[in-house]
């Protein structure tokens, strides 16, 4: 939105004098373009609270497809909208934007983990940082105004979305419903096997099948928890916290301050005013390229060093840039090395956060518990966006660069957090990521410990916990 966002204002502007006779004031039309920007993410609050029950009654394929016309109609809005004269229908577009993205971000990750082999989940998790990541360089990439960033164009720039929709709703039929749905959800084992020897290859996935069976009769009379009951349940409480930190940090990490302050090191630094976006394309690309990275190291290093790694890192070079920016009018090699710390950054932050927290839900929860798991990640995610939109202006007017040290705080604590209570994923399913859970935060300590070693991963038993 930052690339057309003058000609939005111009036709917002333009709207009110042709249909009222009234032109606007700045503050009005800042007030109306901040709603429209802002208005996405109520619609991604409003899919991620809809995402849960959809996904557990339609399954994750079916869920997919449908929410592609969603995305189609906010499209078609959105390239209409210059033609109507009607910033109204803007308005309407990113909301359905943002419900397609609240669903996509639950029904997507959870259909990727799912059809992954337990050995490459982790590798396939971090895809969907992947290709967030490689969104917004091609918005940065389409936004320049040798492309779609023209007074012409900007409108099928901002309707590129339904491009993408339309590519799924014509590929993903081809593929299968997630393994794991067909046989714990729906008791259809044949269809299961299938999906897999789809997905898989054409081999014996019996073994595959048997883990899953076990998870169905370890929880054979429970039925598909709802947000309530999650929250209730206290044999899950480690997980769930773990899930409202990681993802409240996600959003407080201090990765949208760097972004926001980055253009005016760039200045700092002597890059003209008609290069700036060039030089945002470099930030976009870097996010892209160790978010690649990162895929490609996940399995050997682990999600919760990754996690940890990228955290103290970050809260590291906050401190650092913190430093910079104070001494930036006063030293004039400075920028240079506040331009050096914002790329830093944002290495640290794709290469673990970035990745590794979107399909945390899937990984640390049973089936039964996955869905309202999912609904609360994404509803934290979207309200911490949305909140921090309307909060950020405030604290960078009264803090300045200051406010990083805010930032600082939630890295660090994330980052002490995963450290201290949170068990390595690598390679483990959601029963024995539970009974890991359990042994790291027994009363009994060493001793129990010790023996809960010696258990094999199916074996299971419950302890009281500090919590």
């Amino acid at each position: 939105m930052t690339s057309p966002s003058a000609f939005i204002k111009e036709l917002v502007n333009k709207t009110c004098l042709q249909r009222y006779g009234v032109s606007l004031q700045q503050w009005q039309v800042s007030l109306i373009w901040s709603f429209i920007v802002s208005i996405f993410c109520i619609g991604g609050l409003l899919g991620s609270l809809v995402a849960g029950p959809l996904i557990s009654k339609f399954g994750r394929k079916k869920c997919l497809l449908i929410n592609n016309f969603v995305a189609i109609i906010g499209a078609v809005l959105m390239l209409l909208s210059q033609t109507a004269m009607s910033f109204e229908m803007i308005m309407v577009g990113r909301f359905l934007y943002g419900i397609n993205s609240g669903v996509s971000l639950s029904a997507h990750t959870l259909y990727l983990v799912e059809c992954a082999p337990k050995g490459l989940r982790g590798m396939v998790g971090v895809t969907i940082a992947t290709f967030i990541s490689l969104g917004k360089f091609c918005g940065q990439l389409l936004g320049i105004s040798e492309l779609l960033g023209t007074e012409e164009r900007w409108p099928w720039l901002l309707g590129f979305n339904g491009f993408t929709a339309l590519l799924q709703l014509l590929t993903l039929p081809f593929l299968p419903e997630s393994p794991s749905f067909l046989l714990l959800d729906r008791g259809d084992r044949q269809a299961c096997e299938k999906a897999l020897k789809i997905l898989w290859g054409n081999k014996d996935y019996s073994r595959e099948v048997e883990e899953m069976l076990e998870e169905k009769a370890a929880l054979q009379s429970i039925r598909s928890h709802s947000v309530v009951d999650l929250i209730q349940n206290q044999t899950v409480r480690w997980q769930l916290l773990t899930i409202i930190v990681t993802f409240t940090t996600l959003q407080l990490c201090g990765i949208n301050a760097v972004y926001f302050y980055s253009f005016d090191v760039f200045r700092a630094a002597g890059i003209q005013e008609h290069q700036l976006r060039y030089a945002a394309l470099g930030t976009g690309l870097c996010e892209l390229s160790t978010s690649v990275a990162c895929f490609m190291i996940i399995e050997s290093t682990g999600k919760k060093v990754l996690l940890f790694r990228g955290y103290m890192g970050m809260s590291a070079t906050l401190i650092l840039l913190t430093i910079t920016l104070y001494l930036q009018s006063q030293v004039s090699w400075m920028p240079y090395c506040s331009m050096v710390l914002i790329f830093i950054f944002i290495f640290f932050f794709a290469s673990g956060p970035a990745g590794v927290t979107a399909p945390l839900p899937g990984e640390m929860f049973t089936q039964s518990f996955k869905s309202a798991g999912y609904t609360i990640a994404c509803t934290i995610n979207w309200a911490g966006l949305f909140v921090l939109g309307m909060l950020f202006p405030i604290l960078v007017e009264k803090l300045d660069y200051f406010c990083f040290l805010i930032f600082l705080f939630f890295c660090t604590i994330c980052g002490l957090y995963v450290m201290f209570n949170v068990p390595e994923t690598k390679n483990r399913t959601a029963m024995e990521i539970a009974t890991e859970f359990q042994r790291m935060h027994c009363k009994s300590g060493k001793s129990q410990r010790k023996q809960s070693t010696q258990q094999t991963p199916n074996s299971i038993k419950t302890y009281e916990t500090k919590f």
